[in-house]
């Protein structure tokens, strides 16, 4: 399975890759605020690149619980500046954190490489001929409702086979439209419409979502549902983020959305060199 944003192409099979967060609003739950002038949003670009980050992902708009969301032009003068100079002076894909059509297409006008739609496609219905018009994969992720009500629709028969069936589906509209397989990869967004023991019960079980055949990103980190299970507060959530990366990644996850990119980057390479070097017992299990 491989991943391709233009001129840049991942082998998916070798390992999982590492997007990193970058949020210029003034309001997201970990970062709000830090990045939000140009320069200092360039800084932390340049810092996540040099930690070992695959992707940057650039965000205007806060999608926390109870989030009302900003417009258009807003969320364009929060990531214009910041998603051209990036381009511009680090050899990294960027991909656009935008449920808006409008914002994607300016951003993908300008050279970034994907669009990381936390609506799933469904917020903005011109979205996905914006996709099929600049020939760029989408993240479709799995939320019911807005940022604003998320936490209203939580009730599910079983959360791991209702958030597979509602992706499926939306996949399918996608791929009515005119949207490729190899154009899809998908989140079954940890945080968004689930309780905390939802989050939990989803990464326990991610391998049911790898098995779908498309590339699955996955992104807990620092996220409520931590401190809500482990009673931490944000500033001490760095460790159980990396062990759900880790066990996403022995699950079949594709790709890890981080703000600790240098933690995570440095736990995964150590991963791969246990998973290298162990050899099968003669009853069939690691020694």
């Amino acid at each position: 399975m491989k991943l391709t944003l233009k001129s840049y192409e991942f082998d998916l099979k070798l390992r999982p890759l590492v997007m990193g967060i970058l949020n210029v609003t003034p309001d997201s739950f970990w970062d709000g605020g830090k990045y939000r002038a140009p320069q200092d949003a360039l800084l932390r670009a340049h810092k996540l690149h040099e930690e070992g980050a695959d992707i940057i992902d650039v965000g205007g708009e806060s999608t926390r619980p109870g989030s009302s969301g900003v417009g258009v032009d807003e969320e364009l003068e929060r990531v214009g500046p910041v998603v051209e100079k990036i381009l511009k002076e680090i050899p990294v894909p960027v991909s656009i954190d935008t449920r808006k059509a409008a914002v994607a297409r300016q951003m993908l006008s300008l050279g970034a490489h994907l669009v990381n739609d936390v609506s799933g496609l469904t917020y903005d219905p011109e979205m996905v001929n914006v996709i099929r018009e600049f020939d760029v994969p989408v993240v479709i992720m799995h939320m019911r409702g807005t940022p604003l009500n998320m936490q209203e629709f939580t009730q599910y028969a079983d959360v791991v086979e209702d958030v597979k069936s509602e992706l499926l589906d939306r996949i399918s509209i996608a791929r009515r439209t005119g949207l490729r397989q190899d154009q899809i990869i998908i989140d079954p967004g940890i945080g968004f419409s689930k309780t905390a023991e939802q989050c939990v019960e989803i990464i326990a079980r991610l391998d049911q979502f790898t098995q779908l055949g498309y590339p699955v990103l996955i992104g807990p980190s620092r996220k409520s549902f931590i401190g809500k299970t482990l009673y931490l507060d944000p500033e001490l959530r760095l460790e159980p983020t990396i062990t759900c990366c880790l066990w996403a990644a022995l699950n079949g996850a594709n790709i890890v959305r981080v703000h600790d990119v240098g933690s995570v980057v440095r736990a995964l390479r150590m991963l791969e060199e246990l998973k290298a070097h162990a050899k099968p017992s003669k009853a069939g299990t690691l020694e």
